[in-house]
């Protein structure tokens, strides 16, 4: 049975042995209060989303009100990717070493300074010429938190709850985080054009981060249950940090998928990224724009539902994953060729969807995976490399497609609110991204072969418990007797 309360002792218990036998193994239990941890974690995942990609749909009015270019304006949203880089080796190094806790708080409070610095840099008494630099400081300071965020869920999922819900709530926690980017791509739009007001974008995003800090600051109390829900949960980030980084690059499975989901991760964030841009030089509003980032996002988050819960019945993680990205690569080459067609919404749009249902959903499965194919490393570190990668790798891809966009002979759809600076051809763009998502799968798809190292430890403590008790239970039948 489950806790009563959020600091309650009682609990429900995951290995039992008879009344008549004695205890040979710590009993496994979970508690009531990994609820409220998850929930905190996803409103602050989903909070920091909303941060990093605020100015991304409304790209062209962002540049009217703070007076800068369309490069600096995506430079608001790059930030993000070159922060983590460095800090995402001491993020790992703080989950597996410092604990959930402390790390969870740090970034709440990084990313509720960020948010309202952002606010006070649009404020109207400021020089134009100080708006900029203040909204990107805020920015870099949310981005500072992203890692802190984001690398939690796989370590919430192996501390907190049982093996049969490990893959359902790092899909609960990581699909909070797109949930975000859906809120910016129907909510941006719509507070800009009817409050022409940038300030009010800012302030109504503020409000979430900073209910967030208080819950996180006041509401978690511990980094770890008091009594483990599983067998592998005793011995998380059992290896030293430098030691799990050095078996992790030995590790070939492991930098397949470092390798291929990190390309992955770069693609997401470009699409996310440039998608206003790309849609509006053929007519489509901010509107549309936002409304396919939606399409992209619930799909996505539907499809990430279904294939966790799938997962963790069946553990199916490596077919599961290779059947999804060579679908997400089919999408992202239809969504490369239509994007260029005028007048063409509803295919548009379905496509956005796929590209999202398909895309999204091997996203908790793949950090879950990472953990099994390099346990007994640290969750955090495991999974962290691989966001590292993908960040590493958004950063070279939306400076690639942007490089490769060039200027066409005219525009006569274009809708971009940044006039001329906007008009650019994003063909040769889409396409080389097309293609380096179907290099990225098919790479996937032909190399990477794994055991389950996780699962296979957890059955082995679970035959070597059942031993235990089976020959404690021969042992005091012959003392009864």
């Amino acid at each position: 049975m489950e806790d009563g309360g959020l600091g309650s002792d009682s609990s429900e218990v995951r290995v039992e042995c008879s009344s008549t036998q004695r205890r040979t193994a710590p009993e496994f239990r979970v508690y009531k209060t990994r609820w409220f941890i998850l929930l905190v974690l996803c409103v602050l995942n989903c909070s920091n989303s909303v941060l990093w990609l605020t100015f991304a749909p409304v790209a062209d009015q962002t540049a009217e009100h703070l007076h800068v270019t369309l490069d600096q304006v995506n430079w608001l949203s790059v930030v993000y990717m070159v922060v983590a880089i460095p800090l995402s080796f001491i993020t790992t190094w703080m989950l597996d070493t410092l604990g959930l806790r402390p790390t969870m708080i740090l970034g709440s409070w990084l990313n509720m300074a960020g948010s309202v610095v952002r606010v006070v840099g649009v404020l109207s008494y400021l020089p134009e010429y100080t708006m900029f630099p203040v909204v990107m400081v805020g920015q870099t300071l949310c981005s500072l938190a992203q890692p802190l965020v984001i690398f939690s869920p796989t370590k919430l999922a192996a501390l907190w709850f049982p093996e049969h819900q490990r893959a359902t709530a790092n899909m609960i926690a990581s699909m909070s985080n797109p949930l975000g980017l859906l809120f910016v791509n129907i909510f941006s739009p719509m507070i800009i054009s009817r409050t022409n007001s940038l300030f009010m974008l800012l302030l109504i995003y503020a409000i979430p981060a900073i209910i967030v800090c208080f819950l996180a600051t006041v509401g978690i109390q511990g980094s770890v249950p008091p009594t483990p829900p599983s067998a592998s949960a005793e011995t998380s980030s059992s290896e030293p940090f430098l030691q799990g980084i050095k078996l992790l690059l030995t590790n070939k499975a492991y930098m397949i998928l470092l390798v291929c989901f990190g390309s992955g991760i770069g693609i997401f964030t470009c699409f996310s990224t440039l998608l206003e841009q790309i849609l509006c030089v053929k007519g489509y509003s901010n509107d549309f724009a936002g409304l396919c980032g939606a399409l992209f996002i619930v799909s996505g988050v539907l499809g990430a539902a279904i294939l966790g819960l799938f997962v963790d019945k069946t553990k199916l993680f490596t077919e599961s994953i290779k059947i999804s990205m060579c679908l997400t690569s089919l999408a992202c080459t239809v969504f490369a060729v239509v994007s260029q067609l005028g007048e063409q919404k509803v295919i548009i749009g379905a496509v956005s969807a796929l590209f999202g249902l398909f895309g999204f959903a091997t996203y908790p499965v793949a950090m879950e995976l990472s953990v099994e194919c390099s346990y007994p490393v640290g969750e955090a570190t495991s999974a962290g490399l691989v966001f590292i990668s993908g960040q590493v790798q958004s950063i070279v891809y939306t400076e690639l497609l942007q490089a490769l966009t060039t200027k066409p002979t005219d525009s006569p759809l274009s809708v971009c609110a940044a006039g001329d600076d906007a008009n650019l051809s994003w063909m040769v763009p889409v396409l080389v991204m097309a293609g380096l998502c179907c290099l990225a799968s098919c790479s996937f798809v032909i190399f990477f072969h794994t055991q389950y190292r996780r699962l296979n430890a957890e059955a082995d403590a679970a035959e070597s418990h059942s031993t235990q008790t089976e020959t404690q239970g021969v042992i005091n039948n012959s003392t009864d007797t």
